[in-house]
């Protein structure tokens, strides 16, 4: 009798060890499942969501738009004025004053004083101008022509030489153009967008190749005659000469000298005073 309640003891007691076992190894999965269960739902709370915007910003950031050239913002601006057949320029719109007249230096650049000065009373009147180069000079004084383009001017090209163009056959018309196209894009990573042929002897030849580069082709309305002997150290006679040739849209044909320089401050006043403006080169419409 002893025995067998020994024998029925043993059992109960291997049956209740087996069930606490069996509960301690579910409850232990229990737990596992239920940690990885939160780590899962933490990693997925901490880990930012990237909506098609974010993705399009990246993108932008990593390739960003590149910006405009100078010679392209050139070339997108409004143009107000258009030059004539005449070269003189008018407004396109009725609403534009016509009482402008556009400045433009021939001949540079070629000495650092001159052009200094220049520049300077330029800025002071807030006034443009187109300064048309030779290029040789321009390689003689690269950073004079770096100079003229850091202060906010436009660059003009007026061949390399100072050539009679009419005369010169059309391969020579076209390295005296391209050239200085070439020499100021490497130096200022524009074109020019105006040409002047020298003593303003062109012809259909020298416009049809200005017109190929891109370029308005242009001489003047207004001469200064700077650069004639009665004028030579007379700054008044300058003035003199710019004044009583005055009408609305003049094209003003100076030079880079010193009489010219020493004019400036007093005709860009006498000017304003007549209640005349001065054209931005970025204003004139290239193709007309």
């Amino acid at each position: 009798m002893k025995k067998s309640h020994l024998i029925i003891s043993s059992l109960l007691l291997g049956t209740l060890l087996t069930a606490c076992t069996s509960q301690q190894t579910s409850g232990n999965r229990s737990s596992a499942t239920e940690i990885t269960t939160a780590v899962t739902q933490e990693t997925a709370a901490s880990t930012p969501t990237i909506t098609e915007n974010d993705a399009s910003k990246l993108n932008e950031e990593a390739n960003p738009t590149p910006e405009p050239s100078a010679e392209a913002e050139i070339k997108n601006t409004a143009p107000l004025y258009s030059m004539n057949e005449v070269y003189r320029f008018v407004p396109i719109e009725q609403n534009t004053t016509n009482k402008v007249v556009l400045l433009t230096f021939d001949d540079g650049p070629k000495d650092q004083e001159v052009l200094t000065s220049l520049l300077d009373t330029l800025d002071k009147h807030e006034a443009k101008a187109i300064f048309f180069v030779n290029g040789y000079r321009v390689k003689q004084n690269p950073d004079l022509l770096k100079l003229i383009d850091e202060r906010g001017q436009t660059i003009g090209n007026h061949s390399w030489d100072h050539i009679i163009l009419k005369n010169e056959t059309e391969a020579v018309v076209e390295k005296q153009i391209y050239d200085v196209q070439a020499a100021v894009e490497a130096l200022v990573d524009k074109k020019p967008l105006f040409f002047r042929p020298p003593y303003g002897s062109g012809g259909d030849t020298v416009k049809k190749i200005a017109k190929n580069h891109g370029m308005l082709y242009m001489t003047w309305s207004n001469g200064s005659l700077d650069w004639d002997k009665s004028a030579k150290d007379k700054p008044e006679v300058v003035i003199k000469n710019v004044l009583e040739q005055l009408h609305p849209g003049a094209n003003i044909l100076m030079h880079e000298l010193k009489w010219t320089a020493d004019s400036l401050d007093e005709l860009l006043t006498a000017l304003e005073n007549k209640g005349y403006g001065f054209i931005d080169p970025a204003s004139i419409n290239i193709n007309p």
